[in-house]
């Protein structure tokens, strides 16, 4: 099999306009693309089979939010403190590097070399001396054994993931550090501008994040939205009300997403502005059993649990995910009923089995609010990429909305029997509380109503070992004395006969970019014995392109027999590709090939004579001869049932 070449591909995808860097006559900027025609079919393709995967098959809400987000959504979310990376600047020049990044990459370039050097023989090393340095190119530099233990401390520290050119080899990635410890590490190993080897700046924070104006005075502050998922919890309330009040339920959104990345790279693996596909699935917090787990409990799943990473593996396991589920590797059942179906979604789009694994984030990488989460990474020249993260989130995001909004995203459930319990109370006298604190009142009343049962005991234990009084620090920076004269904290028993609870969700977020461009990779290959023959073997159902018609020539004669096909094709919702050029037909085979076109059926001479056309399939480059309306039913049935060729042939007993 002819080695796998990138550059070719890119090539390939450049020629045939699968999709381009953005504003090329004007220098470009990076982190944008514009898709073409194939480009753009075969991204609707995949969101369309996405959505007859989950939202028509799970009866999901779909909704399509507001791009511009209010900044008070995204500061209570935490996106505005919390969704930044670390940046560094070339003193002199002003290029701006991503910190993280570029400490790995010199690192990784420096124990590489050190490798090297531990290869190279006597006159290999002369050799190299005496050849002029070359940007970008590994200098084989032998290191110290204290140095070399540093910087794979330094490593091992880090997030690790798999990279390979078909060829394994263990790669690290820097997202464990603070800027301060970046900038200690920059300065103690001498850690340059990779284009000049000037001085670098300390690291500074950068928020993700691209800020907006909203109106005309420019005093509403908002931003572009980095995720589909805020706009979703926001009308959680109205959701609920369109389902009849019933849980479990999801919702679902697709839609652009932005985030400014300091350096954009690996094409549309790392982009500023992409398509996501999300869903949040509610679910009760005492029982996150699936309705339909049995459905995909035997479906067996790659899967690489942290407990094997924290003893430095990375061979994953083949599991059923019943079992998973079973021995707590994965959570709950209704977050490995997710991981199915997105290993389903994706292997039905091209994506091959045996590259497709499920990781486990490791503790240092989950959210503080996440039971468990998982990425779906898709092996492709890049490495091992998350194209799909599955977490179990919790009740975060629909609690701090609550919270900072005061309207209750919560579920009411009529109880069989009322439930009995003790619970640690707070009451506010509100007559003496209000002119006591004056303007200050809500602030201090916000801070109290938000304590917990324990933070509660806590207040009272200090009231009453400080004779009633105590200091709080509130939201705005400020203490209060606060009184045991117009509040109590108390324990009572509650009655409920409405149980009233915060939702748990369970999300899988899908970046489509990453799963299209991944999908390229997958069904890319060369015909044996011809590498400049390239196929793009995308299956029928996503395939930007289903049918080619080939006219042998131009002549008048073929022009109403192709009329005639492409209307009944369009009224089969077959899209079709006619290619009358004067190109062989070897040729126009070749270069639909190359945009991934199933099939072409050819209409020749005797076709104006007998009715009968040419069917081509293109992986096998078969063909049959038949009526048109033959064809035309063996086609529905490759495209729209997605039969494979030998099942279409043996139903009409071509073979």
């Amino acid at each position: 099999m002819t080695a796998f070449s990138r550059s070719s591909l890119e090539e390939l995808l450049k020629k045939r306009f699968f999709y381009a860097p953005s504003f090329q006559a004007y220098g470009g900027v990076a982190g944008f693309y514009d898709y073409g025609p194939p480009g753009c079919a075969l991204q609707s393709n995949i969101i369309d089979l996405w959505r007859k995967h989950f939202v028509l098959e799970e009866e999901m809400l779909e909704m399509d939010g507001a791009i511009i987000t209010l900044a008070d959504v995204l500061k209570t979310s935490g996106h505005v403190d919390k969704f930044s990376d670390w940046m560094v600047k070339d003193v002199k020049t002003g290029d701006i590097f991503r910190a993280d990044h570029l400490v790995e990459n010199v690192i990784e370039t420096r124990l590489d070399g050190d490798k090297q050097a531990g290869l190279m023989t006597e006159n290999d090393a002369t050799s190299q001396n005496d050849k002029k340095k070359k940007k970008g190119t590994v200098q084989a530099v032998k290191l110290d054994d204290a140095t070399k233990a540093e910087y794979e401390e330094i490593l091992a520290k880090a997030n690790f993931n798999l990279q390979t050119n078909y060829e394994w080899e263990l790669i690290f990635y820097i997202d464990n550090y603070t800027g301060k410890e970046l900038g200690e590490i920059i300065s103690k190993h001498n850690i340059k501008s990779p284009e000049t080897g000037n001085d670098l700046t300390e690291p500074v924070e950068f928020n993700l994040m691209f800020e907006s104006s909203i109106g005309p005075t420019g005093h509403l502050k908002g931003y572009l939205r980095p995720e589909t998922a805020q706009g979703q919890f926001l009308n959680f309330k109205k959701f609920l009300e369109f389902n009849n009040d019933k849980m479990p339920f999801a919702s679902a959104s697709i839609g652009r997403s932005f985030r400014n990345e300091i350096s954009p790279r690996s094409g549309l693996l790392r982009v500023r502005e992409f398509t996501m596909a999300e869903i949040e699935h509610y679910v009760d917090p005492n029982n996150k059993k699936h309705a339909r787990f049995d459905e995909v409990k035997d479906i067996k799943l790659s899967l690489l649990p942290r407990h094997i990473q924290s003893e430095g593996k990375t061979v994953p396991i083949e599991l059923p995910i019943g079992e998973a589920v079973e021995k707590k590797i994965v959570d709950n059942e209704t977050l490995g009923y997710f991981l199915a179906r997105t290993h389903l979604f994706l292997t039905m789009l091209g994506i091959k089995y045996d590259r497709l694994r499920f990781r486990q984030h490791m503790p240092n990488e989950m959210a503080h609010y996440a039971c468990d989460c998982w990425d779906a990474e898709i092996q492709s020249s890049y490495g091992w990429i998350e194209c799909v993260g599955c977490a179990d989130r919790s009740a975060y995001d629909l609690t701090v909305h609550t919270n900072r909004t005061k309207e209750k995203l919560i579920v009411r459930e009529s109880l069989a029997e009322p439930l009995i319990y003790e619970k640690i109370v707070l009451e506010i006298n509100k007559k003496i509380f209000g002119p006591k604190f004056r303007q200050n009142a809500k602030t201090v009343e916000d801070y109290l109503t938000n304590l917990n049962e324990e933070q509660l005991e806590a207040l009272k234990k200090e009231l009453e070992d400080g004779n009633g009084k105590t200091m709080v620090s509130c939201a705005d920076g400020n203490q209060y004395e606060i009184s045991s004269d117009f509040l109590t904290i108390q324990k009572q028993t509650i009655t409920e006969h409405v149980r009233e609870y915060i939702p748990n969700v369970i999300e899988p977020s899908f970046g489509i970019g990453r799963i299209l461009y991944s999908l390229i990779e997958h069904v890319y290959w060369t015909r044996e014995g011809d590498e400049q023959r390239a196929v793009l073997s995308f299956p029928p159902r996503v395939a930007p392109f289903k049918c080619l018609l080939v006219p042998l020539s131009n002549n008048p004669a073929f022009s109403e027999l192709v009329r005639d096909l492409s209307s009944k094709l369009r009224k089969l919702h077959i899209s079709i590709k006619v290619d009358d050029s004067s190109n062989s037909i070897g040729r126009r085979y070749s270069r639909n090939d190359e945009l991934g076109t199933p099939f072409a059926i050819t209409i020749d001479f005797q076709s104006v004579q007998d009715g009968t056309v040419t069917l081509r399939e293109r992986d096998s480059t078969k063909q049959i001869r038949e009526k048109t309306d033959t064809i035309l039913q063996v086609l529905e049935d490759l495209v729209e049932e997605d039969v494979t060729w030998e099942e279409a042939l043996i139903k009409y007993k071509q073979i």
